[in-house]
C-alpha cells in the first residue's frame, strides 16, 4: 500500500504548450528529494483532460523510465468512456506503473449503476492495482459510499482518493471499507484531519509547491502526532486557499512559474491566473517563504 504525500503533479508546459520534459525531470528530482511518497503523472491537475492519447502515454512513460523506481508512479488513467479508460490503463501498465488513479467518467452523469460497470470493466480488463477518484464538484457525479464498497470487493480496485471535503462522510467510508482498502485524501484543506481519522495519505496539490512540508504533515499524521500536524496544517492554510482560488490547475502552475520551476505553459482552455487572483497567490508564496 502506498501512503504518505502523493503529488498530483501538473504537466510543464513551455509558453506554446509543449511539453517541457526538462522541467518535468526537475520536478521529479525535487519530490524524490523532498519526501514525496509517490506522484501521480497525467491526472487531472497533470491537465489529461488537453493530451492527446499518445502525449498521455508517453508522458506516463517518461515519467515510469526517469523516476527509475526511486519513488512509485501512479497513472492517471480515468475517462468518461471506458473504453478509452481501458485503453490508457493498458497502456500505462504496459510501461510499468504501480497503480492507476480513475476519476469517475465526467459529464456523462452516469447511475450508481453505470459508475459500478465502468470501474468493474477497467478492473476485469487490466490487472493492475486501481485506485478511484471522487471529485463530484468537478465530474457532475458523485461515487456514493455504497457503490464504493461494492467496487472495494474486486481484487485490484485497491484504494480511493476522496475528494469530497466531506469528513463526516469519509469517517462513514473509513468505518466500512475492508481492511487493506486504501483511503486517501484528494483535498488539502481537509486531508491533515481526514488522515488522523484513518485516511492513509494525501493526493496533494499543494504538494507540487511545497513538497517538503506536504510529506511532514503526513508523516505527522500517520504517527498520530496531533499537535505536529495542527502546527503545519496552519501554517499550509493560506497556500492551501490561493491554489483554489481559480479552478486547478490554473494557481498551482503561476505559483511554480513564479517559484522558477517550471515555465509559464498551460493549454487552452486554461489561463494563468491574472490581476486580483495572482496577487493572492504571491503573497500566499510570501507568506511561507518558499
Amino acid at each position: 500500500m502506498i501512503k504518505g504525500s502523493i503529488v498530483a503533479l501538473v504537466t510543464p508546459m513551455h509558453p506554446d504548450g509543449q511539453i517541457d520534459y526538462s522541467a518535468l525531470d526537475g520536478l521529479l528530482d525535487w519530490h524524490v528529494s523532498a519526501g514525496t511518497s509517490a506522484i501521480v503523472a497525467v491526472g487531472t491537475t497533470g491537465e489529461s483532460a488537453t493530451l492527446d492519447v499518445n502525449e498521455h502515454l508517453e508522458l506516463i512513460r517518461h515519467c515510469v523510465d526517469y523516476l527509475a523506481g526511486r519513488i512509485p508512479v501512479i497513472a492517471g488513467t480515468g475517462a468518461n468512456s471506458t473504453r478509452e479508460a481501458i485503453e490508457l490503463t493498458r497502456g500505462a501498465a504496459s510501461v510499468g506503473v504501480d497503480a492507476c488513479l480513475l476519476v469517475t467518467p465526467y459529464y456523462n452523469r452516469p447511475s450508481q449503476r453505470g459508475l459500478y460497470e465502468h470501474f468493474r470493466a477497467i478492473a476485469e480488463a487490466v490487472a493492475v492495482p486501481q485506485i478511484l477518484y471522487n471529485v463530484p464538484s468537478r465530474t457532475a457525479v458523485d461515487l456514493s459510499n455504497d457503490t464504493t464498497i461494492r467496487l472495494a470487493a474486486i481484487d485490484n480496485i485497491v484504494g480511493i482518493k476522496d475528494a469530497t471535503g466531506d469528513l463526516s462522510r469519509g469517517q462513514e467510508l473509513l468505518a466500512e471499507v475492508p481492511d487493506g482498502f486504501a483511503v486517501y485524501s484528494g483535498d488539502d484543506a481537509t486531508a491533515a484531519r481526514y488522515m488522523l481519522a484513518g485516511a492513509v495519505g494525501n493526493i496533494s496539490v499543494t504538494a507540487n509547491v511545497v513538497p517538503d512540508r506536504v510529506a511532514a504533515l503526513c508523516t505527522a499524521a500517520l504517527d498520530g502526532d496531533e499537535a505536529t500536524v495542527e502546527a503545519i496544517d496552519a501554517s499550509l492554510e493560506g497556500l492551501n486557499a490561493a491554489l483554489f482560488i481559480e479552478a486547478n490547475p490554473m494557481p498551482v502552475k503561476y505559483a511554480l512559474a513564479r517559484l522558477g520551476r517550471m515555465q509559464n505553459g498551460i493549454r487552452l482552455p486554461l489561463t494563468l491566473p491574472e490581476g486580483e487572483c495572482a496577487v493572492t497567490i504571491d503573497a500566499a508564496l510570501a507568506s511561507i517563504d518558499v
